[in-house]
C-alpha cells in the first residue's frame, strides 16, 4: 500500500503540477488512494465486494457502459472537416495502428496469452476508452494496468513524441507548409458520418459499440438541429463519464488475491511492467509509422505533407494535433498545422475502435 501511496502521488504530480491530463489522472489517483487504504473494500480474489457504491460504480466498465460513451462525447467533439478535405490523411491514422498490432505479436514474448496481448496493443492507439473496453473483454484480470498505461501515455504525449518525431525528420520537412484545406460543407460531412459508420459495421460488427456511439455523437453535432443534445454530450455527459470512469480505474489498482495460499497485490506485480513496457513500445511505433508514411506519400506527391501531422495518427485527440502544430511552429514560427493534423488525430479514432472490433471478433467468443 506504501508504494502505491508513492504512486498516488507521482499521478498527481503529473495532473496537478504538469497538467498532463488533470481531467482523468486526477480521479484515477483519487480511486487509487482509495483502494489502498485498509478499508475492506475487496474480497479475496481481488474484487470489489458486492453491495458497496464502487461496486455499482464499477459496473459501468463491467457491462460496458462507460466507454461507449465517452465515444459519443468525442463525437460530438469531432469535425472531420479536415479528413474529408484531406482523405490521404486517412492513411496516417490508418498507419500510426501498426504499433497495436506490432504489440500484438510482441506480447505473447513476455508470456502474455493472444487475449492478453490484444488488450495490450490496444495502447499503442493512445485511446483509453478503447483499452479499457477491449481489456474489460479479452482480460478483465489486467484492466487496471492496461487502463493506467494508456491513459499515462496518453498524457505523456507532449514529452514522448516530439524527440521521436525530431529524429525522424529533417528541419526541412518540418518547416513544408500544406496548403489550405477548403471548406467542407454540412451536407458532406453527414453523408460522410453516416457512409463511414454503416461501412465499418458491416466489415467489423464487433466494433458496433464504440463506432455507433461515435457517430451518433457526431451527427448530432453535424445535423445542426439538436444544439442541446449536443452540448449534453459534449459537456455534462462526458465529464460525468470521466469522473466514474477514472474513479474505477484508479479502483482496479488495489486490492489482494489470495493465490496458492499467497496474497498477491493486483496492480504491483511482474506483469504490471510488462505492460508498461509493451505500451510504450507501442506507443513510440504508432508515432514513428505515422511519421515514416507521410514521408514515403511525399516520394509520390507534388502536394507535400508536413511528416510532422503523420504522429497525430495516434488516437489522443486533439492533443497529438497540438503536438503537430508545436513542433511545426518550432521550425517555422508561420506554420499552420493544427487542422492538417485533425485529419490522421480523428482517423487514428476510427482505426483503434475498429482494431479493437477486429480483436473481439478473434477472441471474444473463445
Amino acid at each position: 500500500m506504501i508504494v502505491m501511496w508513492v504512486v498516488v502521488v507521482a499521478l498527481l504530480y503529473l495532473a496537478i503540477v504538469k497538467q498532463f491530463e488533470p481531467l482523468l489522472l486526477v480521479p484515477i489517483a483519487m480511486g487509487a488512494l482509495i483502494g489502498n487504504l485498509p478499508l475492506g473494500l475487496y474480497d479475496t480474489t481481488g474484487h470489489l465486494r458486492d453491495g458497496t457504491l464502487f461496486y455499482y460504480l464499477n459496473s459501468g466498465i463491467k457491462l460496458e457502459i462507460f466507454p461507449p460513451l465517452i465515444f459519443m462525447g468525442v463525437g460530438a467533439l469531432t469535425d472531420f472537416g479536415p479528413l474529408i478535405a484531406n482523405p490521404r490523411t486517412l492513411l496516417l491514422g490508418a498507419a500510426a495502428q501498426f504499433g497495436i498490432f506490432f504489440t500484438f505479436l510482441c506480447a505473447p514474448l513476455l508470456g502474455f496469452s493472444l487475449e492478453q496481448a490484444a488488450a495490450i496493443g490496444i495502447i499503442g492507439g493512445a485511446d483509453g476508452p478503447t483499452s479499457i473496453y477491449v481489456a474489460n473483454s479479452l482480460a478483465p484480470e489486467l484492466l487496471g494496468a492496461i487502463a493506467v498505461a494508456a491513459y499515462s501515455y496518453m498524457a505523456m504525449v507532449p514529452m514522448i513524441q516530439p524527440p521521436i518525431m525530431r529524429l525522424l525528420t529533417t528541419k526541412e520537412e518540418r518547416k513544408i507548409k500544406m496548403k489550405t484545406l477548403r471548406k467542407v460543407g454540412q451536407l458532406e460531412k453527414l453523408i460522410f458520418a453516416i457512409s463511414v459508420l454503416v461501412f465499418c459495421l458491416l466489415v467489423i460488427p464487433d466494433a458496433a459499440p464504440l463506432i455507433s456511439m461515435f457517430f451518433l455523437g457526431n451527427v448530432l453535432r453535424e445535423c445542426k438541429v439538436t444544439e442541446r443534445l449536443v452540448k449534453a454530450a459534449q459537456n455534462e455527459i462526458i465529464n460525468i463519464i470521466t469522473i466514474f470512469l477514472g474513479l474505477c480505474v484508479g479502483l482496479k489498482m488495489g486490492g489482494f488475491a489470495v493465490i496458492e495460499g499467497k496474497q498477491v497485490h493486483m496492480f504491483l506485480n511482474p506483469q504490471t511492467l510488462g505492460i508498461l513496457l509493451l505500451g510504450i513500445i507501442a506507443f513510440c511505433i504508432a508515432t514513428a509509422s505515422g511519421v515514416i508514411t507521410a514521408k514515403l506519400l511525399n516520394l509520390f506527391s507534388k502536394n507535400k505533407i508536413n511528416p510532422l501531422i503523420g504522429s497525430a495518427g495516434v488516437s489522443a485527440v486533439p492533443m497529438a494535433a497540438r503536438v503537430s502544430q508545436d513542433e511545426g511552429t518550432k521550425a517555422d514560427p508561420s506554420n499552420f498545422l493544427l487542422m492538417h493534423a485533425m485529419g490522421p488525430n480523428v482517423a487514428g479514432v476510427i482505426g483503434s475502435a475498429l482494431a479493437a472490433g477486429y480483436f473481439l471478433s478473434m477472441f471474444a467468443d473463445k
